[in-house]
């Protein structure tokens, strides 16, 4: 059925009886579903007065939703709506039941009379409606009188949420001198409002500031210029203030503000102007070619590349002696010299430099050219310039054992400065360390003062200085090259001394070898050299007239060893030279057996060649195996050694104590003279006033007497004395140190054998006894038995005991 609304007290009802009137947003129960028959005989009782039989309740649903103001500020909860039931017949009988999201916590409903109230402010922005669940109840047997239904209730929207540009602030761009109603940026602001609800969405845009040079669409929020011709050299930036109002833009309605930053971006308005129309520029006429002389610049108002300068020069008088080049950078011009100035020849110029942008806007054509001219002076200022050789570098040819003295050429130099100075000529002794040659100071004539050899020296380059006399600092240096010419004085001479054979089977008119010459002189164009034998023989020599060559020929055969082992061949060689140069050599021929096909065996008893056998490969391996197994050897050997000297101690870092026992009998005093006997003396002998030695003895500090051992006590009592007495040394080092003590000790069976406390008697011993204490005393007995006489030392063993001094 059509939902009907709501009565003027938020009551839904039908007037159809019975009817379960629900207020649903969409119907949950479906279509053919049959409440249970209890239920609904119960019903049908209740309205037809207790008739008997079963008859179906007829259900009238009316479908709606319930309305709640969002932000309600009352003191009460907010009255929604009532619902209510056709059994509800007002006696209490019936009780309904909420549920669903907020239910009991947002909205409760009173169990009597079916009234929903709001129990907080809500807020539409938070969540737009809830759906709720309602049911009618017995309220004695608490059983359902109807099935449960769904509604909705629906939070309504008020303006309170202002319209924000979330985007912003806004920047944006247009380009200078744009027309009217030119597009700029389009801005956007969002009211949280419910849009399908009056006018509290609605937006209407305006300016606040930025009048007049931009306006604003009211509905779209597009921005567009509004005044034409807006020159970014007079203002480039632009910052306009944006209200969005909601309301329609009507009184009372909520506004936000955003603002938009507008830079006009340069276009190419503006030519290049010369802040003055005559540049002077001075420049040195010592400059290179190639620098930079001058630089001039042509303003321009726009920026980036509508700035870009492009500078040339106009043809004139300049006669393409400079030129002129844009910096990229600060688009100056700067001006290039491209040949050698000279004040003598040249003392000023004067030219056109014309200035033009390098992109042209076709919009602004009708504004004028856009280029600029400015004129250029350039003075040439006078350098004070070293002198100028006549030529770049001279050559010069000399023959070789010329006479000394003898000029070989010359060299010029002057100076081209207006004052026109002297010049003055030097050889540079670094390029002259043997002193071959000489130069005039005054005409620059170069002589010769060592005899020159071609063979030693062919080519002599030195170097000539010109100074000028009023500016010795001011010099020039020139290259002089000087070919000392050969002249013929060297005969010509065998190429290499041949060592020649001829075979014993040698037939008539056989070549057995070709021979060269060599000339320690320069070699002529064409020259040749000859070869004869001033003698006839077996053998002789002809001209093959091949690269200067000649052949050795047999003039007959049957050479024979055992009649003439060895043959001497002259040989006339003469060169082509003037003077002619000849000598004569002697070739050695010997007679050897060779095979069938002319290779060598033998010559006489010696073998010209290796004997078959080991080759020099074979040979050079066998002695480095050798040198190596001879190295190895002797590693071995160093290493046994090494290992013996260290059969005591194996590392010198080891500082721990080692006991040495020797087997070597005493060997009286003889002794003596290898040691110090002080070691083993009694400490009743001891010195008084002695110093420690391994510490610097203090000022003021007495040492003191060290005890003896007066009544004879054993060794354990004597070291205890000495530690407590070092223990108690306050002039002992901070560290561990090392205490030795020579004491006897007491109650040897064979009593005390030193002989230190005897030195100052005057009594003698008998040492027969010695006989009696067996064979290793068999020595030392007969040594003192020869010498019971005399008063002898006998050295024994001492117990040494060390301690460490604890501080």
């Amino acid at each position: 059925r059509r939902p009907r609304p709501p009565n003027a007290e938020g009551e839904l009802s039908s007037s159809s009886a019975p009817l379960h009137t629900l207020p649903l947003a969409q119907p949950h129960n479906r279509p053919g579903h049959d409440w249970p028959r209890s239920l609904a005989s119960m019903s049908t009782a209740g309205r037809s007065g207790g008739s008997g039989g079963f008859q179906r309740v007829k259900r009238g649903w009316v479908w709606n939703q319930f309305f709640v103001l969002e932000e309600y500020m009352g003191s009460d909860p907010q009255y929604v709506g009532k619902l209510h039931t056709d059994l509800d017949k007002g006696e209490s009988a019936v009780k309904y039941t909420l549920s669903g999201e907020g239910a009991g916590t947002i909205f409760t409903i009173d169990q009597t009379t079916g009234d929903i109230h709001a129990l907080r402010s809500l807020d539409r922005e938070e969540k737009p409606y809830y759906t709720l669940r309602a049911q009618a109840v017995d309220i004695e047997t608490n059983r359902p009188l109807e099935p449960e239904s769904e509604f909705v209730i629906k939070v309504q929207d008020i303006n309170d949420n202002e319209p924000k540009f979330l985007e912003g602030p806004y920047t944006a761009s247009v380009p200078e001198m744009s027309p009217v109603g030119t597009y700029v940026t389009k801005v956007t602001a969002t009211d949280a409002d419910d849009p399908t609800y009056g006018n509290s969405a609605r937006v209407v845009y305006s300016i606040l500031h930025g009048q007049p040079y931009f306006s604003v669409d009211p509905k779209t929020g597009v921005i567009r210029t509004a005044l034409p011709n807006m020159d970014r050299e007079v203002k480039e930036l632009y910052q306009v203030l944006i209200q969005a109002k909601d309301m329609g833009g009507q009184l009372g309605g909520l506004a936000g503000t955003t603002t938009i930053n507008i830079t006009l971006s340069d276009v190419n308005d503006n030519p290049p102007r010369f802040s003055k129309s005559i540049f002077h520029l001075r420049v040195p006429e010592s400059s290179a070619v190639g620098s930079a002389v001058g630089r001039i610049k042509a303003h321009d108002l726009d920026i980036g590349k509508n700035a870009e300068v492009d500078y040339n020069i106009i043809p004139g008088d300049e006669r393409g002696t400079f030129d002129i080049t844009t910096n990229e950078h600060n688009q100056e011009g700067i001006i290039i010299l491209r040949r050698p100035l000279d004040y003598e020849t040249r003392k000023a110029y004067t030219f056109k430099v014309e200035a033009s942008n390098a992109h042209l806007d076709p919009r602004f054509h009708s504004f004028g050219p856009y280029k600029d001219t400015a004129t250029v002076k350039i003075n040439i200022l006078d350098v004070d310039e070293p002198p100028v050789f006549s030529k770049p570098s001279y050559t010069m040819d000399i023959h070789e054992d010329t006479q000394l003295g003898t000029t070989i050429g010359a060299v010029t130099a002057q100076d081209l400065d207006a004052g026109s100075s002297p010049v003055r000529y030097s050889i540079d002794w670094k390029s002259d360390l043997d002193s071959f040659f000489d130069i005039d100071p005054v005409t620059g004539t170069i002589s010769i003062s060592e005899l020159l050899d071609r063979e030693s020296i062919a080519q002599h380059n030195i170097t000539v200085v010109a100074t000028k006399v009023n500016n010795p600092v001011l010099t020039s240096r020139v290259s002089v090259t000087v070919h000392v010419l050969d002249v013929n004085e060297f005969p010509p001479e065998l190429a290499i001394p041949y060592e020649t054979f001829v075979c014993e089977s040698a037939k008539v008119g056989q070549v057995i070898q070709i021979i060269s010459a060599k000339d320690q002189d320069l070699p002529m164009t064409g020259q040749k050299f000859s070869f004869k034998s001033p003698q006839e023989g077996v053998l002789t020599i002809f001209f093959l007239n091949l690269d200067n060559t000649a052949g050795v020929v047999t003039l007959r055969k049957g050479f024979r060893r055992r009649t003439q082992e060895i043959y001497h061949l002259p040989v006339v060689i003469e060169d082509s030279g003037l003077p002619v140069k000849n000598s004569t050599s002697t070739l050695t021929i010997r007679v050897c057996a060779c095979d069938s096909d002319g290779a060598l065996l033998t010559c006489n008893a010696e073998a010209i060649f290796l004997p078959v056998g080991l080759s020099t490969g074979a040979l050079i391996a066998i002695l480095l195996c050798i040198v190596i197994l001879l190295v190895i050897v002797v590693l071995y050997v160093g290493v046994r050694r090494q290992k013996k000297k260290e059969t005591l101690m194996t590392s010198k870092e080891d500082i721990r104590d080692n006991v040495i026992h020797y087997d070597d009998e005493g060997g009286g005093e003889e002794d003596t003279h290898a040691f110090d006997m002080g070691t083993l003396r009694n400490p009743k002998a001891i010195k008084e006033n002695l110093f420690r030695r391994d510490v610097k003895p203090e000022a003021g500090a007495i040492p003191r007497p060290a005890i003896a051992s007066q009544d004879s006590a054993d060794i354990q009592n004597f070291i205890c004395q000495r530690l407590q007495e070092h223990d108690g040394d306050t002039s002992a080092p901070p560290y561990d140190s090392l205490a030795t003590y020579a004491y006897e000790g007491e109650g040897s069976v064979a009593e005390s054998l030193s002989s230190i406390e005897s030195l100052t008697g005057e009594t003698e011993e008998d040492y027969d006894y010695l006989n009696e204490w067996g064979p290793r005393f068999k020595t030392l007995a007969g040594i003192f038995g020869e010498r019971s006489e005399s008063q002898t030392d006998i050295t024994s063993t001492t117990s040494t005991t060390t301690t460490e001094n604890k501080h």
